[in-house]
């Protein structure tokens, strides 16, 4: 539809009473939030009674993933409803491509006030607004917990205090203001917690420190625990993105200490959430609002050996998330079918009643969370491209179905790997860790084939369709980039 339209169709919705009935849409996207991390579901010693309080009312979506686990490539495929190797966000420098739609424009041409809020970091120390909304309030880069310097509408505004509490008070403000409105409205709240370096309210500080972080089975440098795994993982132990880092160079003085801090962050989440909340039952808007909770990524507590993220292990790929809409989603329950990132796009614009650009992979799940019997994805590609700032993590590209989890990395002669995720949840046993890819010439499936020949058709199976797959979503998994 030509965009000139989009005010015209409008003006003839409002008057036809359709545009008054689109619901106001709040996404709330937390910084690397591992998928377990909410005591709704029975964590072992994280609080979020918040949290707890729209999930339980919610339908909760217990697969949810993302595409690329790293912060701006991630962000980029939400916004765009595109993998990063179309959208071209591969790290944590480059701008998103101002050409590229995005689900904030449609809404924006559709009738709905928008606003962001928060952490964009796409495009490095570039803070001012972006396409697609109204009111913009953000910073550069990563931004720092204390006393921002906020970017609001194109001025530069000094704050003093906590963060997280400033982009709330933000999107408090926003919600407010538009309690009046004649038009609906989309707040895009974009915390920068619970990312590194972990800084926790000053309430909060001290809440987690007599915490002992128990050590995942995975997490020893134990022979039995690197049996069949790749080199570059074994070697990453020792590195920046490694258990045995040295976090005394950050200041944090031990791993226990580490994730302390990550636990007291994710406190000021929690009254974070609950603050928006509150001021919709003050307006008397919770039970109409559609409000979508989404984390970036995932987050290692020394899985594998590792802290982070980037690699396909489940504990960074998986994120906790819900949508929260007790007008339309009258009945609370857990929907178990593969979600990701790029699905965000397509299906806000669906609760929108617009329709998503075909420039988007993904497809809306709203017939989903409506109990509706659809055609819906048994796999999906992963992808993780090689970032020049962490070349400790190579270039992946995996497939995911819902009874394995196949890995393979380029640009390295090391291991692939392929996990059964319903015999071998914790991805302890490599099921092709044992081939011996020598010096022989040949691709790894032919030594597979030599050394495993019972394993090989579901390996040559998974191989084939993942490339299928990623090739149907224009990519390769022998990169081309154009200069």
């Amino acid at each position: 539809m030509p965009r000139f339209l989009f005010p015209f169709l409008f003006l003839l919705l409002s008057a036809t009473g359709w545009a008054e009935s689109r619901p106001n849409i709040i996404f709330i996207l937390i910084d690397d939030q591992r998928y377990d991390f909410l005591s709704f579901l029975d964590h072992p010693w994280i609080e979020t009674p918040n949290i707890d309080r729209l999930a339980a009312n919610s339908i909760y979506l217990d697969e949810a993933y993302v595409t690329t686990s790293l912060c701006s490539p991630s962000r980029a495929s939400i916004l765009t409803g595109q993998y990063a190797h179309t959208h071209r966000v591969i790290d944590n420098d480059t701008p998103l491509p101002a050409d590229t739609p995005t689900f904030p424009q449609v809404l924006q041409e559709g009738g709905y006030t928008t606003a962001f809020v928060g952490k964009w970091h796409m495009g490095g120390s570039n803070d001012m607004p972006r396409p697609g909304f109204d009111t913009w309030a953000s910073f550069k880069g990563q931004g720092p917990y204390m006393d921002p310097v906020m970017n609001l509408d194109g001025e530069r505004v000094p704050f003093e205090g906590y963060t997280p509490d400033i982009l709330t008070d933000l999107a408090v403000a926003f919600i407010q203001e538009q309690a009046d409105a004649n038009q609906p409205y989309c707040l895009y709240l974009s915390h920068k917690s619970i990312h590194e370096d972990f800084t926790p309210a000053p309430r909060h500080e001290g809440f987690y420190k007599d915490l002992l972080i128990p050590r995942p089975d995975t997490y020893w440098a134990r022979e039995e625990n690197y049996e069949g795994k790749p080199e570059w993982l074994i070697r990453q132990r020792a590195s920046w993105h490694g258990a045995e880092r040295d976090f005394r160079i950050q200041d944090y003085g031990s791993f226990e200490r580490f994730f302390q801090l990550y636990s007291e962050c994710m406190l000021g989440v929690d009254e974070s959430v609950g603050r928006v909340v509150d001021v919709l039952e003050e307006l008397g808007q919770l039970e109409d609002t559609v409000i979508i909770y989404y984390s970036d990524n995932g987050y290692m507590m020394g899985e594998q050996g590792l802290i982070d993220k980037r690699v396909m292990y489940e504990e960074s790929i998986r994120v906790p998330a819900f949508v929260h809409w007790p007008a339309q989603l009258k009945e609370p329950r857990r929907l178990s079918e593969f979600v990701l990132t790029v699905d965000l796009g397509p299906t806000i614009l669906d609760i929108a009643g617009l329709e998503a650009p075909d420039t988007m992979h993904g497809a809306s799940f709203l017939p989903l969370l409506q109990g509706k019997r659809i055609g819906w994805r048994d796999a999906f590609v992963y992808e993780y491209f090689v970032d020049p700032n962490a070349v400790q993590t190579p270039t992946i590209f995996g497939l995911r179905t819902k009874a394995y989890s196949y890995m393979t990395y380029h640009g390295i002669w090391d291991k692939w790997e392929l996990y059964d995720m319903r015999q071998d949840p914790d991805q302890t046993r490599n099921l092709i860790g044992a081939v011996d890819y020598g010096w022989g010439y040949g691709t790894i499936l032919k030594f597979v084939n030599q050394q495993l020949p019972e394993l090989y058709p579901t390996v040559e199976q998974l191989d084939t369709r993942l490339t299928q797959e990623l090739e149907a979503l224009g990519g390769s998994r022998i990169p081309r980039w154009e200069p």
